[in-house]
């Protein structure tokens, strides 16, 4: 089975894009978690959160993206 890139919905705190992100890298949640919350204060805020609210937006969630 493909490995796809879907928002998570029982990995979540917002919408689930680093949940999602964390299983289809097979990284824990918790250290993307805190290496965006990192990334965050270099870049100013703007254009990760404008990211985050994109993949938001475009990744579908897990039982959308199975079919």
């Amino acid at each position: 089975m493909k490995k796809q890139l879907a928002r998570s919905r029982s990995n979540r705190k917002l919408s689930g894009v680093i949940g999602g992100l964390s299983r289809y890298v097979g990284i824990d949640a918790t250290i993307l978690r805190v290496i965006f919350i990192i990334l965050l204060i270099p870049t100013g805020f703007f254009p990760l959160i404008i990211v985050y609210a994109l993949l938001a937006f475009v990744l579908p969630h897990e039982e959308e993206a199975i079919r």
